[in-house]
């Protein structure tokens, strides 16, 4: 990253337009430092599939506008069916929905919590609805997901601005969101945890240091779109925000697990790989692939692999999948020995620190007062003009960012 710091980028000249915003971020700030009296939390979700039958159309959701056929969407499909049709992101956010309320209850923070997803039952449209109809005002949203990228960021302000309209609830009813927390130690926390266990039982074991490899593994995302993440007076390198965070986590992480390692922590290599691209192979996606690098290991002498899903909140399909199917098989055919880490999921230094994130918003906590571990954080409150651009649709109506 060159030219700027993220977190200072450009102030907004003339009047900003940030739809659905709460009074305090309808100043187009990139962090809203004033208390904001928030009546609710909204928990985005993407969704997934709770049966067999409810795979393709699923899919279809997931897929709509692209025109892409069943016949293709059935090679999707399989990895599902694999599993009775059901993913386990829809369990996995009710859990969380209950730790977070009772995270905010032990607190007395007094916020209901709603749970929307993107792509599948409950939708965004009831979750908004409902909290519309009983009065509320003022909602703070909680994405699952850390970083910035259109899918990952953007789309969700995008479909929060869609459904306010497209219900009516928009008359009553602003939308704002927390920060991309991918640097907040309570999402940091877990992955150190499971990484330093991952060495230290390798090191138990006997093999040496210098013959372990860490991957830190996302899901790999178009590199047009990687390179358009984050702000545009930014130059974050190759891959963009998206890239650049990933790497500026998976440094954090192998800083403070370096206490499990005999000598030097440079004895353990490490490297950001990508799994589960879905695009045409005439199109460039961020590389390399987990699989594809996994095969090289046993030549550059590895004996032992922590696959590390840093990308992920939770064990989407993703994660069971393209990690503990695919990543374990090609780890078993290169002979060497793989241990895939734990997301965050319900741990409670996670979950504690979603609801210190709400609570930032409440009490208009300063950035410079606001906890992160890398030297991109904290990121922004108001996500900033041309953020994190869709190079096949452009730009839609959004919520929480100035727009372009």
């Amino acid at each position: 990253m060159t030219n700027s710091d993220p977190t200072q980028s450009s102030p907004i000249e003339g009047s900003p337009t940030v739809l659905f915003a709460s009074d305090a971020a309808s100043s187009g700030a990139p962090h809203i430092e004033t208390p904001v009296a928030y009546d609710g939390v909204l928990l985005a979700g993407f969704g997934g599939p709770e049966g067999q039958d409810d795979v393709i159309p699923f899919l279809r959701n997931v897929t709509r506008g692209r025109g892409i056929p069943d016949e293709r969407l059935e090679e999707v499909a399989h990895h599902y069916r694999h599993f009775g049709g059901i993913s386990p992101i829809n369990a996995q956010n009710r859990a969380l929905k209950a730790a977070l309320e009772a995270e905010i209850a032990r607190r007395g923070l007094g916020l209901p919590v709603y749970w929307g997803n993107r792509n599948w039952a409950p939708y965004l449209e009831e979750a908004v609805t409902d909290a519309a109809a009983a009065g509320h005002t003022t909602l703070l949203a909680v994405a699952t997901s850390a970083y910035s990228s259109f899918s990952s960021c953007r789309q969700y302000r995008e479909d929060f601005a869609r459904v306010l309209t497209e219900t009516g609830a928009g008359a009553s009813l602003t939308i704002d969101k927390v920060r991309q927390f991918f640097d907040h130690p309570g999402f940091v926390e877990p992955f150190v945890d499971g990484v330093r266990a991952a060495l230290a039982g390798f090191i138990a074991d006997g093999i040496a240091p210098s013959a372990i490899r860490v991957l830190f593994s996302t899901h790999s995302i178009p590199t047009a779109d990687a390179d358009r993440s984050g702000p545009r007076d930014v130059d974050f390198g190759e891959g963009g925000a998206y890239a650049a965070q990933h790497r500026a986590v998976a440094e954090v992480v192998m800083a403070a697990v370096a206490d499990v390692i005999p000598g030097s922590a440079e004895a353990v290599e490490w490297e950001l790989v990508f799994q589960s691209r879905s695009g045409p192979p005439t199109q460039p996606w961020l590389e390399p692939d987990v699989n594809d690098v996994i095969a090289e290991l046993p030549s550059r002498g590895v004996q032992a692999v922590a696959i590390v899903p840093l990308g992920f909140v939770s064990d989407h399909m993703e994660v069971l999948w393209d990690l503990d199917t695919e990543a374990m098989e090609s780890a078993e055919e290169a002979g060497i020995r793989a241990v895939r880490t734990a997301t965050p999921g319900v741990d409670p230094a996670y979950v504690s620190g979603l609801v210190d994130l709400v609570e930032e918003r409440l009490h208009g906590t300063p950035a410079a007062e606001r906890p992160h571990k890398t030297a991109l954080g904290p990121w922004f409150d108001v996500c900033r003009p041309g953020c994190c651009e869709n190079v096949r649709a452009g730009f839609k109506p959004a919520v929480s960012g100035v727009a372009p």
